[in-house]
């Protein structure tokens, strides 16, 4: 009996997705809770899983099509891959689907992955896992066990075909390839956003010492105390701007046909970039969390997001962004809002420069700051004094402490 793949259940802001990646092929073994397909969507991808073992017996949906929520992409058939093998094949390739079959039976996708990018022999490892399953945790420490014993008189693996230049020189040749659909849906929101908003930007400069020098007195015992967690610039802008957010809600507040909306929450976008595009997760309640939970939650965001692991969940809502451009180097920017948001705040790269302090010459790291708002609903004076109560809280961080 054909067990049907469905695609999952998109939530209401998802109208459909695209199937990006079939990970088996028609006659391929698999296994229950393993990675099928990716379908991706205008936010995340998400994976379908196999709900038994079994044979993919057939690819309805192929890879570059549209699905809708719950619609059909395949068949999955009972049995093992040699079932799927024809009744005439060749002993050899007979003997082979078994041993095919074993090796999928017995390591998770994730764990896959890190064997074929190490040149790991799954077979080599014990398994820990239920059943024998050799799990992720078995092959980092594999990997780790090879790295530290001494080197094999083996041929090395030639070296990866993405490493070659695409175009070679001084050919006059192009590439066309379509647009993921994070890449357009990202181009069509800041397309949008630029149309329908009154946008502007307002700009202003802090002086960066009072906080490095915070961090690199209490770096070390924080890391300590928190188990690992890195104390880094970003929990410093995102408490400041909670803080700020309280004294001018209107920044917090969004647009809905007539209506102005005022949020009595502070849900912090965080801009990550990632490999598929820049993603935006969000830090709910921030103004309820400390720093070490703000350091802990980005650094878990970022790495989701490397490993296409973030979810509709995680980047649903926010009433307000923060995007860091500085640690690409850039020293200024005009960050765009994220719509139905009505501001966004620009981080830049920290840059010593000569100040005037008390009449005297002094070189201080310093820091472009910019404030992208929707005029409709922000002044220059709030959105002007907005920024500068961010200054003021990033220049005496006491001031986070004390509510001053």
């Amino acid at each position: 009996m054909a067990i049907e793949i469905k695609a999952p259940t998109f939530p209401e802001s998802v109208a459909d997705g695209t199937v990006a990646t079939w990970h088996k092929k028609p006659g391929d073994a698999v296994q229950r809770d393993e990675l099928i397909v990716d379908i991706e969507t205008d936010k995340v991808v998400i994976e379908v899983l196999a709900e038994a073992d079994g044979v993919l017996a057939q690819i309805i949906k192929n890879e570059g099509d549209t699905v809708l929520s719950n619609e059909l992409l395949g068949l999955l058939g009972e049995g093992g891959a040699a079932v799927a093998a024809p009744a005439a094949a060749a002993p050899a390739a007979q003997a082979a689907a078994p041993a095919a079959a074993s090796e999928d039976a017995i390591l998770s996708p994730a764990a896959r992955k890190i064997a074929e990018e190490n040149a790991i022999d799954p077979n080599s490892i014990a398994g820990t896992g239920k059943g024998g399953r050799v799990t992720k945790e078995d092959v980092v420490a594999a990997v780790e066990a090879k790295k530290a014993a001494p080197a094999a008189p083996v041929a090395k693996p030639a070296a990866p075909a993405a490493e070659a230049p695409i175009f070679a020189a001084g050919d006059r040749v192009e590439k066309r390839v379509p647009m993921t659909r994070l890449r357009a849906k990202v181009a069509e929101r800041l397309v949008e956003a630029q149309s329908a908003m009154a946008m502007l930007t307002t700009f202003n400069e802090v002086n960066m010492k009072p906080v490095m020098d915070l961090r690199n007195k209490y770096k070390d015992l924080f890391e300590k105390k928190h188990n690992g967690v890195r104390l880094g610039f970003m929990s410093f802008f995102v408490k400041a701007a909670t803080e700020a957010l309280k004294r001018f809600p209107g920044v917090n507040a969004s647009i809905d046909g007539n209506d102005i909306v005022y949020h009595g929450y502070q849900d912090i976008g965080v801009a990550v970039s990632s490999d598929r595009g820049l993603v935006v997760p969000v830090l709910r309640n921030a103004e309820f969390m400390s720093l070490a939970e703000v350091e802990g939650t980005i650094a878990n965001f970022g790495k989701k997001a490397r490993d296409g692991k973030l979810t509709i969940e995680d980047m649903t809502g926010g009433t307000f962004t923060i995007s860091n451009g500085g640690v690409f180097g850039s020293l200024l920017s005009t960050p765009i809002v994220n719509p139905p948001q009505t501001a966004i705040l620009g981080m830049h790269k920290i840059q010593e420069r000569p100040m005037a302090v008390d009449g005297q010459v002094v070189i201080l790291p310093m820091m472009y700051l910019a404030l992208s708002y929707d005029h409709r609903l922000i002044d220059g004076k709030e959105a002007v004094s907005f920024l500068v109560a961010i200054k003021d809280l990033l220049e005496d961080p006491a001031r986070l402490l004390l509510d001053v």
